[in-house]
């Protein structure tokens, strides 16, 4: 597995550049595999860019992956070489604690391993993602895609579609459920597509009026400006749930009132302290609840591809020449981009 052609940055100012390293030889329980399409998220953005601090360069990011399975460890009975197969944020776990006992890896009492940038629990290298030719990760952290999905637009349900679905599925939305989606990015469509699928009634919130056909577009129900103080009060007492896609700090307050009592306002988009504080009362006259959900374990993520196969869900995506990548994290920033960049791993292939 020597020489594998990949992209990396070496320092938080690099930019993207070409990189490469030799992937592990198969350990008994590995799949070895070709990568066609990667995803490009928001967190590689700010790995790459060290914006949580504790990025490990040179780091090669990347966990959207689908691809073809070339070869199998001699434990392996799940896949063979053919095999169409995804790889989302997590490549290792402890495997034996409660959480992960329960088919939930990603709250792995020990801390999981990620797909990039964390040290492999075997060897204590770190871990390259899917802006490479090829990956190996152990069987139990491969997802079998369906063949009737669309793989280059399939490969961002590896996060942001887990993501979503994970929440959702765990506070059994359903059909007469009311819920709010806070945002319209790449997490926000996926959370609209979903809770669609699974019956509820869907409302956008959104600050931007530009956003209204958009919405609408994806399958929203209705929109609300939410710097609409009339519409705002208008929802108030009204939501069974809010999915809070916002990746960055914004007052919770004025959404909270949008939930009827016990209702659950759930963060899928922010690792950063809530600001401005909440307010109690919000919460406790209601017996509202504030949650939180982080993608979904291997169980789940192969349930949330069979699901997305059976309702035709895909993520919108603009193809990407990995040639191009920094160009890319520079519209990103200005998210300018519908919903997802997807790399064509055939532009590392080419050169």
């Amino acid at each position: 597995m020597a020489n594998t052609r990949a992209y990396a940055a070496t320092s938080p100012t690099s930019g993207m550049a070409p990189y490469s390293f030799d992937r592990r030889a198969l350990r008994p329980d590995d799949v070895a595999i070709e990568i066609d399409y990667c995803g490009v998220c928001h967190s590689d953005l700010h790995t790459v860019e060290n914006d949580w601090g504790g990025s490990q360069y040179p780091v090669v990011p990347g966990h959207e992956i689908i691809g073809r399975v070339t070869a199998v460890g001699q434990d392996v009975t799940r896949y063979q070489p053919g095999d169409l197969v995804g790889v989302g944020c997590m490549v290792d776990s402890c495997r034996t604690c409660s959480a992960c006992d329960s088919g939930l890896e990603q709250y792995c009492i020990e801390g999981s391993t990620m797909t990039y940038g964390s040290l492999d629990r075997h060897d204590g290298t770190v871990t390259h993602g899917g802006y490479s030719e090829k990956i190996v990760v152990s069987d139990r952290f491969v997802v079998r895609v369906p063949e009737n999905l669309d793989p280059a637009s399939a490969a961002p349900l590896l996060c942001a579609g887990i993501t979503t679905y994970s929440p959702l599925k765990h506070f059994k939305v359903g059909k007469g459920h009311k819920v709010g989606v806070l945002g319209m990015g790449g997490l926000g469509h996926m959370g609209v597509k979903l809770a669609k699928a699974m019956g509820a009634e869907v409302t956008i919130f959104t600050r931007s009026e530009s956003k209204v056909a958009e919405a609408k577009k994806q399958g929203a129900d209705h929109v609300i400006i939410s710097t609409d103080k009339a519409q705002m009060k208008a929802a108030a007492d009204s939501f069974d749930f809010l999915l809070d896609t916002i990746p960055v700090a914004h007052d919770l307050n004025p959404y909270l009132k949008c939930l009827k009592y016990d209702g659950t306002h759930i963060l899928v988009g922010l690792l950063t302290p809530v600001e401005p504080a909440l307010q109690a009362g919000l919460l406790v006259t209601k017996r509202r609840v504030v949650a939180g959900s982080l993608i979904g374990g291997m169980p789940e993520t192969q349930e949330m591809l069979d699901f997305c196969a059976e309702h035709n869900i895909t993520c919108d995506v603009e193809m990407l020449d990995i040639r191009n990548i920094n160009e890319a994290y520079e519209r990103l920033k200005k998210s300018d981009v519908k919903y997802r960049f997807v790399i064509d791993m055939d532009t590392l292939k080419q050169g």
